[in-house]
């Protein structure tokens, strides 16, 4: 709760701060806020309730944290914004000082590793649904935390590769082929996840049989709906990407062709 609020104060208070030439406009302030609040409702409210006691939810929880709102909050590119935003005092005195510790700038560098990046971002969605680790996961309050949390700080990484502005990573910008590599290679193993849970002859995750459901649901109708979000939704996010990613490629591609005709004349 306290990071999503102070997210949203800082931003809005970097919005009356912005330089001329700084990536502002209404669809990326837009974008930003309603993923901060999809994330605090999915974790600090009702929702999150809902959540441990029907799959189907729980599945949502994870496209909304995982894929749709680190997806929309990359393609803000709020970064500016929220340094504007943010108290000097702060920046200088602890998130400075955060960023370029050794450990943590060796751990980014890992994390966003194109391989390390695939390999995560299909490894925890298989990994969590492990029936017998889900199981676990849902009966523990410390499991389901760092569950939730592991899925959106790895879509946050993950999405700020593919769709983040490059100009404000400290990394080399990946070329924009291997980022559609990386998209074609994290969808299938999505929807094979998905058809697995949609189309299982038997119930997978008998955990929301212990806890109790919240609504009056037949356990495999909630298993099918669970899986085709699993299936469905969030593939189609990775081609939502793979379209912008060409879009900015075709975007890139035409400024470098009329930079060097304007040289050579």
């Amino acid at each position: 709760m306290l990071v999503c609020a102070a997210s949203v104060v800082f931003y809005i208070r970097g919005l009356g701060r912005l330089h001329e030439g700084d990536p502002a406009g209404a669809w990326r302030a837009t974008a930003f806020l309603i993923s901060v609040i999809a994330i605090y409702l999915f974790m600090q409210t009702r929702l999150d309730y809902w959540s441990q006691h029907m799959f189907w939810v729980h599945r949502l929880q994870h496209l909304v944290l995982h894929h749709a709102a680190p997806f929309l909050i990359a393609l803000s590119a709020p970064m500016v914004v929220l340094k504007r935003g943010t108290p000097v005092w702060l920046q200088e005195r602890v998130l400075s000082p955060i960023w370029h510790l050794p450990v943590g700038r060796v751990l980014y560098r890992i994390l966003q590793n194109p391989v390390v990046a695939s390999v995560l971002v299909v490894g925890l969605i298989a990994f969590w649904l492990t029936p017998s680790i889900h199981f676990k996961a849902m009966l523990s309050v410390e499991r389901y935390k760092v569950m939730n949390w592991s899925m959106l700080l790895d879509g946050l990484l993950f999405w700020w590769l593919i769709v983040g502005p490059p100009k404000q990573s400290s990394l080399k910008p990946l070329h924009y082929g291997v980022r559609i590599v990386i998209l074609f290679l994290s969808i299938l193993p999505q929807i094979l996840i998905g058809a697995w849970i949609a189309l299982a002859p038997k119930i997978l995750f008998d955990v929301y049989n212990v806890c109790g459901r919240a609504w009056p649901i037949a356990p495999m109708t909630d298993q099918e709906i669970g899986g085709l979000i699993t299936w469905i939704p969030s593939s189609m996010m990775s081609v939502i990407a793979l379209l912008v990613v060409l879009y900015r490629w075709m975007r890139h591609t035409e400024d470098e062709y009329m930079a060097s005709i304007s040289k050579k004349e």
